[in-house]
Order: structure tokens, then C-alpha cells, then sequence
């Protein structure tokens, strides 16, 4: 696999220029040596810059699409030429999947989605918004030519961003007939969703088919809204991935971790982008705190990522002061600590098999992550084609179904001192290599657990309620993970108790939470969506219990970190190191759902003991490359950190 930013610039900007037709002076303030003094004093290294936006404007001369209304001359190309000169990267930004130039003149080239699902921009006939576009139609020939033009007019570029690159079920007409002459339904939705693919896998060809032939050289990005995962054989057609996580858009600060987890097993550099929005893309004169910036550039560069920060260009073309000195501080930070980023790669002691394909819309796999991430395990999320065999333990989540490969791979593991763990749903058909009866799922719902005295949280005695019914386990006492008890009855119009629900029976049921034997524990709970709606902190420590006591209490690292904290361990061969990543930040919500980060609040006295199976001769604070005292024994180095603040 290829190290992870291994020859990528860490600080890039995307600078957005989505600008409607009839707003006056398109780069009337534009100054060529101003853009580059303002990018280079916020250390930027590279930027994306627009050739087309969502409006269907070209910010260049153009003789396939339309230029801006009220653009005199060629801005990208004066980009282009200011960035280069300061040594900035530049990647030219094409909108793929929204252009409005085109959806109005060519109405017939509109998707036309059922209306149970996703739509991208305009929600309806009477709503503002962009209109997106069916790439099954004549406006992927007419995006070709757009694309062409400005590979001849630009050679000299590092790569093309293509944004929108999704296909929603379309329902035009060209679609539907075009479904008919494949023998498919244009009324179920798994024959939508087939036809949809083979429009986006024929997209992705053409493109790069083109970009090649005209310019090998030239990289591709293609936004799609995740990774790409649900065709991963056409991520060698991309030149990197942008992992585009707006904390404060509407992702929150569980998505970015979750995806860049998947992305670093793609073989692929990745890019975290947030934005200097307080809340998403086009809020000009949005801009959150500078603490908060700090954080999410630092977080992607725990998790292995180079740098990208969102901005939006005013009309003018002159940058915004405020928002580059506050990009300034977080970049210049990066600065500082990316040379041991650049050659390291990610440490991992847990496999996710991903339950949703690409998982980052998964109620399971972000409750997973939150739990893994809170008790500071450290976890890559794989397809199922990706290879688990290295990992201390592979957690199959919930809702996930074990194809013959996956399991013939899964018994070898096993064979060879591997762990699985499987959760819930996915339990009751794996015919499991263990002497358990696995049967039919509880009608009573909420229940409650007791865990074994091994697993209990500290604080807690006595049964415990969870949120959800669970899959009937019976198996031997020494397998057994904890009692289920049941509730009287559930709460009906027939009969109810109290507020909420009816208390446990004194006497348990005879089934169990989970078993464990021979590698393999199962839960008999969907636990992980249960803590993403949940998130008990008694249900947490029961599972951080249980996942040590899997590992044979050999995790990778031992702590006081506090649950919010974040910590990654990566490895740089290169340099004969480790890198471990502390990081904290309390979040705060305001307004009536939006989560920020304002106060970056020192953590001190906090005490590493880090497993290695290399001898370590020295440990020490980077960048200020400050000495820690440590020891080295039993295959562990221990220190404490004195204090560190984001």
C-alpha cells in the first residue's frame, strides 16, 4: 500500500466560486500579487480554483460553455499564473453533476428522482436551487467538452476536481427507456439502483479515457459524496481522495474520523476538507473560531490526512482578510508538525468490515466508531474484499451478511489466533464453528443486561437498562457474557407502568447478553446502533471491558484520556518512529443543533503506556522535539505528558 500523503502538499484551500449571473464586478478587485501574498502568508501550498461552477459560468474564455455575464477577462488563468509562481498546487474545479446554464436550456437533460428519495440542491418546482443533472443523457457529452477545453487551456494544472459525481435513481425519460432495453423495472428500486451504477461506472471511464489521452499526466478527483466505495474498482482512476467533512455543515465531528478510517485502506492519499464556515458551503461572512480550525486541521492530520479548508471567493475576486488570518494559524501550525505526517501510516490492532458498503451513512458503523474512538481503540473500517488477516480482532457490525468467501477467509483467520466479534442481527444465520443456540428475537423491548463481574462497568451493581430487544443466546455458563432480563410486559394502550417503561423481573431469563469461545463472541444486541441513539456511558464501558478482554488485555494503548479526547498511532518506517496523536477539544452545542468547538482547554498529567515490539530509546514532545523521561518493559514504553492543549 502506499504511504499515506506521501508526496501530497498539507495545507490546500478550495475556494468556491458559485456566483450567479446578474451580480456585478466578477474579479473587478483581483490583483494577482495581493492573491499570492495573502495565500503564501497563510501558508497555503495549494489550492482548487474554479473553471466551471454550480451556476454553469466558466470564469475563463470558453467556446463550448458560457463565460460569466460580467467577467472581463480570464480570471482562472491569472489564478493559475499567481499560484504557480508562488509554488502553490493548483487543481482546476469542474461542477459535474449541477450546472443551471445547462439544466435551463436543456430541461430534458434534468434528472427527475421519485420522490422518496435524496435529492441534491432544489427540493421542488416552487424552491430556489440548483438542479441536478442525469449523466445517462446528452449533457455528459456536453461536460466532456467543457472538460476538454479546459485540459487544453490549462495543461499546466496538477489535476481536475469533478464535483456532484453521483447518480441519483433517475426517472427521465431516457432513463426509463433506456432501463426497459435492459430488461429492468423502472418501478422497483433495486433495478434503479442497477441502472444508476452502470450510468456512473460508464461516467468514470469516459472521463478518464478523456483526461489520459489528452493529458496522462493530469490527475482526477472526483467528489461523490463518500469514497467511492460502492465501485472501488475505479478508485485507481483517482488521484487522491478529498474526504469533503463539514463538522458544523451538517457531518458533525464523528464522520471525519470515521471516513478517513476507510479511506487509508484504499491505497490512496486522502485529503480531510472542513470549510472556515461557521456553518456550511455559500454562508459568506460565516467564519467559526479560530480554536475550532486548529482542531479539525489537527484531527486530519491524526488521522493521516493532508489538509483542506473551504472558502468562498467573493465576486470581487479579493480574498477575505479575516478568513486567511484565521486560516493562517491553523495551517502554520501545520506547518510545523507535517514532516511527521508525510511517511507515516496508520496503526491499527481492529478491523470494521464495513455493515453499509461504505458505512459513512451507517446508524451501526458511526455507533461503532463512537465507541471505539471514545475508549481509544485503534480500528481501520475495510469492504469486505479488503484483507483482515493482520488485525488482532475483525468486528462484523450489525445488519452485516457473511457471503461463502468472506467466511472460508473468516475460518482461516480464526484457525491462526484471530478474533471476531458479531453483533446482533448478523448473528442469527452465520453458523458459527461454536456449540450455541442462536433463535428467534425478543417481542419485549426495552430489556435489561448484567454483565459478568470481568465486564460490568465499575460503577454498576445491579441489572441495567438498553434500548432494544435482544436475539435469544443460549449457551454453556462459561461461555456466557451476562444475563438478559426482561421486562414485565411493554408498554401498551392494554397496559403500562410509570413514565417510560415497566422495571426488570427479579429472576433473569434464560438467555445470555453474548457468548465468547474459541476466537469468537457474539452480542445479542444491535449494540452499535443502539449506542449511536443511546450513547449510555454504562454501555460504553461494558464494551471497552469486552473488547480488552477479546485483545487479551493487549491493547495498543493504555491511558487516562478522557472519552472526548482522540488519539491515533501511526508508524514512519522511514525514520525508524512512532507517532502518537493526543487530541482534545470540549464541544459545545449552540444554536438549536450545531456542535462547535470555541475554548481549547489544556490536558495535563496524562499518562502513555504505548505496546511496540521494538526496543525504544527515546521519547519526546514534537515539534518543540522536548525529551519525556519514559521506561521500556513487558513490550510496552510508558511516559506522562505534562500538558498539551489541542
Amino acid at each position: 500500500m502506499k504511504s499515506a500523503v506521501s508526496h501530497k502538499r498539507f495545507r490546500q484551500i478550495h475556494l468556491d466560486f458559485h456566483t450567479a449571473g446578474d451580480l456585478p464586478g466578477i474579479g473587478s478587485e483581483f490583483k494577482p500579487e495581493e492573491f499570492a501574498r495573502t495565500l503564501t502568508d497563510a501558508a497555503v501550498d495549494s489550492i482548487t480554483l474554479f473553471s466551471v461552477c454550480h451556476h454553469g459560468y466558466s470564469y475563463h474564455p470558453t467556446e463550448v460553455g458560457v463565460m460569466h455575464p460580467k467577467l472581463k477577462f480570464d480570471l482562472l488563468g491569472e489564478q493559475l499564473k499567481a499560484a504557480h509562481q508562488a509554488d502553490i498546487r493548483t487543481q482546476i474545479y469542474i461542477s459535474a453533476g449541477g450546472n443551471e446554464v445547462a439544466a435551463q436550456k436543456h430541461p430534458e437533460w434534468r434528472e427527475i428522482n421519485p420522490p422518496e428519495t435524496w435529492k441534491w440542491s432544489c427540493q421542488g418546482l416552487l424552491q430556489p436551487g440548483f438542479h441536478k443533472l442525469c449523466f445517462n443523457t446528452d449533457y455528459t457529452n456536453y461536460l466532456l467538452e467543457l472538460t476538454r477545453e479546459v485540459l487544453e487551456r490549462y495543461p499546466n494544472s496538477d489535476c481536475l476536481f469533478f464535483d456532484i459525481v453521483f447518480q441519483n435513481q433517475c426517472c427521465c425519460p431516457k432513463c426509463i427507456r433506456d432501463m426497459y432495453a435492459q430488461g429492468l423495472d423502472p418501478l422497483v428500486i433495486a433495478d434503479r439502483i442497477k441502472f444508476s451504477d452502470q450510468v456512473m461506472r460508464n461516467f468514470y471511464q469516459r472521463i478518464y479515457d478523456l483526461v489520459k489521452k489528452i493529458n496522462p499526466g493530469m490527475g482526477i478527483i472526483h467528489n461523490t459524496g463518500d469514497i467511492c466505495t460502492h465501485f472501488p474498482d475505479v478508485l485507481p482512476q483517482f488521484d487522491h481522495l478529498e474526504l469533503e467533512s463539514l463538522p458544523t455543515g451538517g457531518w458533525g465531528y464523528d464522520h471525519f474520523p470515521l471516513s478517513a478510517a476507510l479511506a487509508r485502506k484504499t491505497g490512496l492519499d486522502y485529503v480531510g476538507m472542513t470549510g472556515k464556515f461557521h456553518g456550511t458551503w455559500g454562508e459568506f461572512g460565516g467564519i467559526k473560531h479560530p480554536n475550532a480550525l486548529r482542531y479539525e486541521c489537527s484531527a486530519m492530520l491524526a488521522a493521516g490526512a493532508c489538509c483542506n479548508v473551504g472558502d468562498q471567493l467573493y465576486p470581487s475576486g479579493k480574498l477575505d482578510e479575516t478568513t486567511y488570518r484565521v486560516i493562517g494559524e491553523a495551517f502554520r501550525e501545520v506547518r510545523e508538525k507535517e514532516s511527521y505526517c508525510r511517511d507515516a501510516v496508520n496503526r491499527a490492532e481492529i478491523a470494521v468490515i464495513s455493515a453499509a458498503g461504505c458505512g459513512l451513512d451507517s446508524v451501526s458503523d458511526v455507533g461503532l466508531s463512537r465507541l471505539l474512538l471514545e475508549s481509544h481503540f485503534y480500528f481501520d473500517v475495510l469492504l469486505e474484499e479488503m484483507d483482515f488477516s493482520n488485525y488482532a480482532l475483525t468486528i462484523f457490525p450489525e445488519g452485516y451478511k457473511m457471503s461463502r468467501t468472506i467466511r472460508d477467509r473468516m475460518e482461516t483467520y480464526l484457525s491462526k489466533g484471530g478474533k471476531v466479534l458479531f453483533v446482533g442481527d448478523c448473528i442469527a444465520d452465520l453458523k458459527l464453528p461454536v456449540p450455541w443456540k442462536i433463535t428467534a428475537k425478543n417481542s419485549l423491548n426495552p430489556t435489561y443486561i448484567f454483565p459478568i463481574p470481568a465486564l460490568c462497568p465499575d460503577f454498576v451493581s445491579t441489572p441495567f437498562v438498553i434500548y432494544g430487544a435482544n436475539t435469544f443466546i443460549q449457551c454453556a455458563q462459561k461461555d456466557s457474557l451476562g444475563k438478559v432480563y426482561d421486562p414485565y410486559y411493554n408498554r401498551t394502550l392494554e397496559h403500562f407502568s410509570s413514565h417510560q417503561h415497566t422495571p426488570q423481573k427479579p429472576a433473569a431469563s434464560k438467555y445470555e447478553l453474548g457468548a465468547m469461545r474459541d476466537g469468537v463472541t457474539v452480542l445479542a444486541y444491535n449494540f452499535f446502533s443502539i449506542y449511536y441513539h443511546n450513547g449510555a456511558v454504562v454501555l460504553r464501558e461494558f464494551f471497552e471491558k469486552l473488547i480488552v478482554s477479546i485483545l487479551g488485555g493487549k491493547r495498543l494503548l493504555v491511558s487516562n484520556l478522557p472519552s472526548v479526547a482522540r488519539t491515533t498511532l501511526t508508524v514512519d518506517a522511514k525514520h525508524r518512529r512512532e507517532i502518537l496523536h493526543l487530541l482534545y477539544a470540549p464541544l459545545v452545542k449552540r444554536g438549536e443543533k450545531t456542535e462547535i468547538i470555541e475554548d481549547l482547554l489544556p490536558l495535563c498529567n496524562i499518562l502513555c503506556a504505548v505496546r511496540t515490539s521494538k526496543p525504544v530509546f527515546e521519547v519526546k514532545l514534537v515539534p518543540e522535539n522536548r525529551p519525556l523521561p519514559f521506561t521500556f518493559e513487558g513490550g510496552a514504553v510508558r511516559f506522562e505528558v505534562d500538558s498539551f492543549t489541542c
